[in-house]
């Protein structure tokens, strides 16, 4: 499979649209999907987060739509504000870059109905995105006119389709004509859900990954193990010692999450939280936060999981365990979208490490320990952390403001460092030790050595001349005395 987007029957308007917003091949789950839809043939269709399963759908959905008629053609369905929000902004940037005008409008449960009636008939958008309930609250009320809906997509098709809000779906669909077409989506699809999405639909084609991971291979993972107590101190530490550009930390429980945020904001850690009760005006602007980098760490419940789509995401942070290997899956995949790669942390207890065990008996991944071991220090009450290289003791003398920062001037009370970083002569070689600067938001990796202390400073030694400068001084000596030889 290495087809192009031409090769898939698309037109070259939608080509070109994707080529502006960096598309320039189709993935897997793109590859196999769209000429089938194009066919208006009903598909379910598996394929890991970040594989690009959105295109896979609105391509085909843009393509097939009528422009002329200024009706609702297609409903997409999702069964969270953030991913509803995701979807239109996709659609919007799609229809921009392809010059072709199709209008799209997100009707979600939280907001004012009778707003949303009148920007319906105002607007008369050809896609509509939004809830389940909210949708068929429209439906029923005769605002969407379902019988000129040619395609229905479920996004996270195994959560719309859980069994007490499955029947919310079925009757979306059993509104709309006979002939439309289904198309469900989703990155790991339970055997209950795939049942009841049969079930919707005469003839259909399962589509899945032919690769043996479920979940995206350039994501590592690993845990951390500690007691219960001590969980926090452990993530303050992970990251303070990794320092990742943006994380998610995801907790189970609001309380917690609220907490947690606290504690962070109280240790100068720059984060902001989004969590299931707060209001969809709440989540949007934390999530933009994050996203625009104002905060590096994003604490969450699961409400952010599905859909959430911040490509520079570099660690997931589980301080709660999933309930399922699935909702681990939906969490990992917050990182290492398209070809990035990323890390995935989970922080436990021992009793944890069933889940773990769990894990990577669905997903065929591996897991590795990270060790955060306490030490006592020689000369210190703060700990020492075992498996850190370099442990560097110091005593506090003085703290400089220096406005943006502090500078702090300390006695060096004691140094233990790694064999591997001690040369024959007993010295600490800084070169072996693969050094990386920061700077303005980049990390850039040092040089060979270039001097040693002081030479910036040290005098510089008189230029000698050069060899054929020296000889011609000695000849012109030799000449002077041989003429006054020869006058004599």
């Amino acid at each position: 499979m290495n087809k192009s987007f031409n090769e898939l029957n698309l037109n070259s308007n939608i080509v070109e649209g994707l080529k502006l917003q960096g598309v320039t091949s189709p993935t897997e789950v793109q590859e196999l999907t769209i000429p089938k839809a194009l066919e208006n043939i009903d598909i379910i269709a598996e394929s890991h987060t970040g594989s690009g399963k959105t295109l896979a759908y609105l391509c085909p959905i843009f393509q097939k739509i009528n422009t002329e008629k200024k009706e609702m053609q297609a409903i997409i369905l999702a069964p969270t504000h953030e991913l509803v929000m995701q979807i239109d902004a996709q659609i919007k940037l799609l229809a921009n870059n392809s010059n072709i005008d199709i209008t799209s409008l997100t009707i979600m449960g939280e907001a004012n109905i009778e707003k949303q009636i009148k920007r319906l008939k105002e607007g008369k958008p050809h896609i509509i995105v939004g809830s389940s309930g909210r949708v068929l609250d429209l439906i029923k009320k005769k605002k969407i006119t379902a019988h000129t809906v040619k395609t229905i997509v479920m996004d996270e098709a195994d959560s719309l389709l859980a069994k007490n809000k499955s029947i919310v779906i079925k009757d979306i669909i059993k509104s709309t004509m006979k002939d439309r077409q289904l198309m469900f989506f989703s990155a790991s699809i339970n055997p209950t859900s795939l049942e009841i999405a049969k079930s919707l639909v005469k003839d259909v084609e399962i589509i899945k990954s032919e690769t043996n991971y479920v979940i995206n291979p350039n994501i590592s993972h690993m845990y951390i193990t500690c007691e219960f107590r001590d969980r926090f101190e452990t993530l303050r530490k992970f990251l303070a010692a990794e320092s990742p550009e943006r994380a998610i930390v995801f907790v189970n429980n609001s309380t917690e999450l609220q907490n947690i945020n606290e504690k962070l904001d109280y240790h100068k850690v720059k984060s902001t939280a989004i969590f299931g009760n707060a209001s969809k005006e709440q989540r949007q602007r934390s999530i933009e936060a994050f996203r625009s980098g104002k905060f590096n760490i994003l604490v969450s419940s699961d409400v952010s999981a599905r859909g959430l789509d911040i490509p520079e995401v570099t660690h997931i942070i589980n301080m709660d365990f999933p309930g399922n290997p699935d909702e681990y899956l939906h969490r990992a995949g917050r990182t290492a979208r398209g070809t990035l790669s990323g890390s995935s942390i989970c922080i436990g207890t021992k009793r944890d490490l069933e889940a773990i065990k769990a894990y990577q008996k669905a997903f065929k991944i591996k897991f590795k320990e990270m060790k955060l071991t306490k030490e006592k220090g020689k000369f210190v009450k703060c700990p020492l952390i075992k498996e850190s290289p370099v442990a560097v003791e110091c005593k506090v003398k003085e703290i400089k403001e220096l406005g943006s920062h502090h500078m702090i001037i300390a006695d060096v009370l004691s140094i233990d460092a790694d064999k591997k970083y001690i040369d024959e002569n007993g010295a600490f070689d800084i070169s072996k030790c693969n050094l990386i600067a920061y700077s303005n938001g980049g990390y850039y990796s040092l040089g060979k050595k270039i001097g040693k202390f002081g030479f910036s400073v040290a005098k510089k030694k008189k230029k000698s001349k050069n060899n054929s400068f020296r000889g011609w001084h000695i000849w012109k000596q030799v000449i002077k005395y041989l003429s006054i030889w020869f006058k004599k």
